[in-house]
This record gives C-alpha cells, structure tokens and sequence, in this order.
C-alpha cells in the first residue's frame, strides 16, 4: 500500500511499515451496456506517493466524472492534513512534535484510527503499535531517515523508551501522551481513505464502482455488463507481475502487505520493514505476504498489517480463531507456497478462477 511522498509535493507519505504487494483489477468489459445508458467512467490521479483510482457505473442521471473526482480528491486531500508525517502543518504531526505529558484536540477521523490501533495493539500483545514511527527512522525506513543501516543495541533500547501505544490517552476530543512518542497510520490510513470514498459514492447514487488507494481497494456491485469485479492477488515476486489468485469481489475490501520490497542488505543478512514493536527489529520469518478481504476496507488494512508481523504460523492461527479470510504467501528456501484461511475459501473457493 504504502506511500512515497517526495519533499517537493505537499502530500501524505506514509512510508510503509509494511509495503503492500500490489492488488490489480482485472477489467474484461465493455464500456457501456447495450440499450441501459449505462457507461463505465473511470479516473486516476496521485495521492500518498503512489496513484488512485476509481471505477464506476454511471446511469444516464447519474453524477458527472469531474463532480466524483473533486468529490474523491476532497476526501484524500483530508486524510493527507489529518495523517500525514511528511509535511509539519498536518494535525497528526504537529502532535508528534508535542512534549510527553502534552494534549491535543484532533478529528474524529485521527481518534477513529487511534482507538483501532490499539486495538490490533492489544490483539498483537503490542508487537503492532502505531508509535513505531522513532524505529522506522533508526532504521533508515522513516521519514526522518537519513541511511538504511543496522543500529546498536544500545541505540533500539533508547528508541524503544519512545514507543508504545500505552503513552497514549483520549480525553474527549483530544489526544494525550505522557511521553515523546510520535503517531505513524501508514498501516491504516489508506484503508480507511477507501472506506470513505465507498461511503461518499453510494451516498451520491453511486452502487457499483472499484474505488482504490495505493493499492487497498473496495468493490461494490457489478461492472456494466452484469459481471463481477474481478480482483488478481499478486504473487511476491520482484521481476514481473503473476496472478497467484482471482477473487470476484462485492462488498468488500482488499488489502495485502508483505516484506520483500522494502528493505536492505547489511553483511549478506536481509532485513525489511516489517517491525515487531516489542523487539524494535525487523521480524524474521517465511511470510511473504498475506492478504485479508473484509467487508471494511479499514479493517482488512490493519489486519493484513497484524498477520503479516505475527508470521505465518501465529498469524495463521490468529486468522483461523478470529475466522479472517486470509490468503498468505509463505517464503520456504527459494520457492512459495499458499496457505488460504478457513474463511477465505469460504467465501472464494467457488468464486476463484
């Protein structure tokens, strides 16, 4: 999923605690049904460092391409000052600039997150926390990261003092911390982006459309000719693109995340971004990627996050009790194998193709 804003362009970056494998429509039809008056209209543009882009039907009464666009633009342009940490003037990082024991009033939006990181904080025992943000910059992945390099045990325990979902409090409409830890949404935000675009199209008459943000995506409804939204799960591989799965989608939301675009090589050991909050380091284990597919597209944002640094067998256990449809790539010696969750074949083992 993640975002990778440049100095020179007042936008969100969320640089990734976890890189999002990227998910693909698969479009087969034609642009207008024959005799409905019905078209598919479609637009893109930058957001987050990365691209969005929206798909919908629209009926001969139906709203004008230029009018849901501003619409989309509006609602990305919001989370990018709520929730960015790569321009000073955002609400989130004007309070990541704040002292310990400081408060401030923020959106409903950024204490929506807040509340559901810790809740993923408490699921994971703390490995998944949203004040990892000092790590990811130790470690050169950060957006105050000057190299990618190995730090001293000495400088993780220092930075681990700033770290944990426990410094932080809601009192009322503000948010509190009683130590100089900083808020990183990088593992939710876009999800939670895609769900408000999915609520401002229907709320205009929208109901069958791909809405999706740097990767995490919703579909809703059916294409003009009466097929399904198709969705093509990608396998980890970084010289070419290949479709490990094709789910038919309505109502629901797609993200992955996975380990093996974004990290770096010290002293032939490879280690990536993924981070396990309690340790400080990068975790080390065979899972790929995993994808989750929820009715919210916010909730499969998190918990892909949550799966993917609990690893395969925690994370695959995790999934199974919590009855998550699951789809995960696990890493054995040079070769992958998948591992499809209870719930996710029953939702898709028909539908796949």
């Amino acid at each position: 999923m993640y975002f990778d804003w440049r100095a020179r362009r007042k936008s969100l970056r969320f640089c990734p605690l976890l890189v999002r494998i990227s998910i693909s429509a698969v479009l087969i039809s034609a642009v207008a049904a024959c005799g409905s008056g019905e078209r598919l209209e479609s637009f893109t543009g930058p957001t987050m460092g990365s691209t969005y882009s929206v798909q919908y039907v629209r009926s001969p009464d139906g709203p004008k391409t230029a009018e849901v666009q501003a619409q989309v633009e509006a609602i990305l342009a919001e989370v990018d000052q709520q929730m960015s940490t790569y321009r000073s003037d955002s609400d989130i990082q004007r309070f990541n600039m704040l002292p310990g024991n400081s408060c401030q009033s923020m959106p409903s939006g950024v204490l929506q997150l807040v509340r559901f990181g810790e809740q993923l904080s408490v699921a994971s025992q703390g490995s998944y926390d949203l004040t990892v943000e000092p790590l990811l910059d130790l470690w050169g992945f950060g957006p105050q990261a000057r190299v990618e390099r190995v730090p001293t045990a000495q400088q993780i325990a220092q930075v681990l003092e700033r770290v944990g979902h426990g410094h932080l409090h809601i009192d009322g409409d503000q948010l509190c911390k009683d130590a100089p830890v900083e808020v990183d949404f990088n593992s939710i935000a876009a999800g939670y982006a895609v769900d408000l675009i999915s609520t401002r199209l229907q709320t205009m008459g929208i109901h069958s459309f791909l809405a999706e943000a740097t990767g995490e995506l919703k579909a809703v409804g059916k294409k003009v000719d009466g097929s399904p939204w198709r969705v093509a799960l990608e396998a980890p591989r970084d010289d070419q693109q290949v479709a490990e799965k094709i789910v038919e989608l309505d109502g629901y939301g797609v993200s992955t995340s996975g380990d093996y675009r974004n990290y770096f090589e010290q002293d032939g050991k490879r280690y990536s971004h993924t981070f396990d909050a309690l340790t400080g380091v990068p975790v080390v284990h065979g899972l790929a990627s995993v994808t989750v597919i929820d009715h919210s597209a916010l909730m499969a944002d998190g918990l892909s996050t949550l799966l993917e640094i609990l690893g395969p067998e925690r994370g695959w256990d995790y999934a199974e009790v919590h009855k998550i449809a699951a789809f995960f790539v696990i890493r054995v010696d040079n070769r992958f194998i998948i591992r499809s969750s209870s719930e996710f074949n029953r939702l898709f083992a028909d539908k796949s193709k």
